[in-house]
């Protein structure tokens, strides 16, 4: 039979959520169309594929077979796609680069400035993506390359370019007891409820939280921010502090919200994404410009 890779990626994504809900809401469907469609795809195969009396949704004995190759089919359809999009751009002269809030600063300016200089007439379109999806939106060719930080939780088939170190700070209440600090140590922060968000990765959460702590104390979580706005906020109203870059002091300000430099946190690598296996001349003179805004830097 012939495998509908659109029935695939419906049965992934219920399977990623564990729930037909909040799949659909993430496909766009309606809860009855999703269900619909992946029945269609038991149907075709002759088996049950997901448990639904299973809270949350898993694969069955059939399902968990199927799943493995089933991911890589999909994976590999859209590295095919993705490839054949970014010839499209380059051949139109456009590079879309993904960055998150703040992600470089200045240094983001320079970068273009020289892939422009490299190759006269290039467009640059910037394209701000949401924290989960620094990287796979390279895997999937929704951007050619984007600004990132750190922890990229599957870096299978990209490549990383260092752009900087960044240092990192911690936001606090113009208030609070460590606002008038000129540095904190993370020992100081022990016992502050710290942000979280619900729509990333625990692993991003907790690095950067710097979680766990040197002094083994655990770290108390408040409450969930999307966006840096949510967290100028939140942090304002004094219900958490938020550790992030110091690049965020440039781009982000709250009349009520103050930044302290913390000594003894790791310092964030801010790094160029791009796939593997691009070779365009676009990526190439990006790859380039990185180089030359590091070797500035040094």
């Amino acid at each position: 039979m012939d495998l509908n890779l659109h029935l695939v990626r419906y049965l992934v994504t219920v399977v990623d959520e564990g729930h037909f809900g909040r799949a659909a809401a993430r496909l766009h469907v309606s809860g009855p169309a999703l269900s619909k469609q992946v029945r269609m795809l038991e149907r075709r195969l002759g088996a049950e594929l997901v448990d639904r009396s299973a809270h949350p949704v898993v694969p069955t004995e059939a399902g968990r077979r199927f799943l493995p190759d089933a991911r890589a089919a999909l994976a590999a359809a859209d590295r095919a796609v993705a490839a054949v999009e970014a010839h499209r751009r380059t051949l139109a002269g456009v590079l879309r680069l993904g960055f998150m809030t703040a992600a470089t600063g200045t240094h983001t300016r320079r970068i273009i400035d020289l892939v422009q200089r490299d190759g006269p007439g290039v467009s640059v379109q910037l394209v701000q993506l949401p924290w989960p999806d620094q990287a796979a939106a390279v895997r999937t060719g929704a951007v050619d390359a984007s600004l990132v930080r750190p922890p990229i939780a599957d870096t299978d088939g990209l490549r990383l370019d260092l752009v900087r170190h960044e240092p990192r700070v911690v936001a606090l209440p113009a208030g609070h007891r460590l606002a008038s600090r000129a540095e904190v140590a993370l020992d100081d922060l022990d016992g502050e409820p710290h942000v979280t968000d619900d729509e990333t990765d625990e692993q991003w959460v907790r690095w950067w939280a710097c979680d766990p702590r040197p002094s083994g104390v655990p770290v108390r979580y408040g409450p969930v921010v999307h966006t840096m706005d949510e967290l100028l906020e939140v942090v304002a109203s004094g219900e958490a502090v938020a550790i992030t870059g110091s690049s965020v002091v440039d781009s982000h300000r709250h009349p009520e919200v103050v930044f302290v430099p913390v000594t003894d946190a790791e310092p964030c690598p801010i790094s160029l994404c791009t796939r593997s296996d691009d070779r365009s001349a676009l990526v190439g003179a990006l790859r380039r410009a990185v180089r030359a805004v590091r070797d500035d830097t040094r």
